[in-house]
């Protein structure tokens, strides 16, 4: 008797995402679980548990920098050092974007460089779109994506659990030349604001989402990625039009990969056509070309 056929299987391809378009960033080195970057004429050094290589750049460069983050036992995680006269605030600048930036107990600055690449799709999607398109930016944080949304031209809502980034958000807002009425902000739990637009019968053509492996929402409510990621995806199914153009997904710090995001996402989309692709974010050196992973993604469009 012959062996039994295998079953047909398609593994999707795995994509890279870089950002080369940057004027006022770059990632000058990493390793030594550790990235050295340049924030316009702000040097920082901070955590990379990615970076399992030696540096590149001389022991000097790396200690020619504004401030380190240094991880700790402390609540936070760690706190900043500075070694050279570093400014409150300061305005990064990406294309026709423009948001503030300031150092945080949490590492951040209040920008993720690597998702120039997921702004440049989504600001391509909604222009080529021919039509206004509602978009919903779940975990918004500071709201460059909902900022590079709108300014293409959709009509966006920004939900955030924290008070404090949605109001920077706002500010990146302004920075970036957009009324006060080009996007709508929330101060919400994302899971709780979808599920009750979906009673609404309210629905979006495009949705973004960036969650936290861990988090709280305004009144408490716990956030755990693995545990409530199928559930948001199966609400955001239902708030999404018939005619939807796209969905994002960007995950960090988790253990899921690339896959696990591109099924979850397919299944989330099924009976939508359209096609979904997958694969990592990443940021190139300076020094030595490497490219440094920093999250997976999974997106569909129509």
């Amino acid at each position: 008797m012959s062996p039994q056929a295998a079953r047909p299987h398609s593994i999707p391809p795995i994509l890279t995402l870089d950002s080369p378009d940057w004027k006022d960033y770059e990632l000058l080195d990493s390793g030594n679980g550790m990235k050295l970057e340049r924030y316009g004429k702000v040097r920082l050094a901070r955590p990379e548990p990615e970076a399992m290589w030696r540096p590149s750049l001389p022991e000097k460069e790396w200690k020619n920098i504004h401030a380190r983050f240094v991880i700790t036992s402390e609540e936070h995680g760690g706190h900043w050092e500075h070694y050279q006269d570093l400014p409150a605030q300061w305005v990064l600048g990406y294309k026709d974007l423009r948001f503030r930036l300031q150092t945080t107990a949490s590492r951040h600055v209040g920008v993720f460089p690597e998702q120039a690449a997921q702004w440049d799709w989504i600001t391509a999607r909604v222009r080529a779109a021919g039509r206004p398109l509602k978009v919903l930016n779940l975990f918004g944080y500071t709201g460059v994506a909902s900022v590079a949304a709108a300014r293409a031209g959709a009509a966006v809502t920004h939900v955030d659990a924290s008070r404090k980034v949605v109001h920077w958000a706002g500010e990146n807002r302004q920075l970036s030349g957009l009324s006060e009425n080009a996007i709508r902000w929330i101060v919400d739990d994302a899971i709780k604001y979808v599920q009750r637009e979906g009673r609404r019968g309210s629905t979006y053509d495009g949705i973004i989402l960036d969650p936290p492996k861990f988090g709280r929402g305004p009144k408490g409510e716990i956030w755990e990625f693995y545990k409530f990621l199928p559930d948001l995806l199966q609400s955001c199914r239902q708030v999404m039009a018939p005619e939807a153009d796209f969905m994002v997904l960007t995950a960090y710090a988790v253990k899921a990969s690339a896959l696990t995001l591109h099924y979850a996402v397919e299944d989330a989309t099924a009976g939508l056509g359209g096609e979904t692709q997958s694969g990592e974010v990443v940021l190139i050196e300076k020094s030595a070309g490497r490219a440094l992973s920093l999250a997976v993604f999974a997106r569909w469009s129509k």
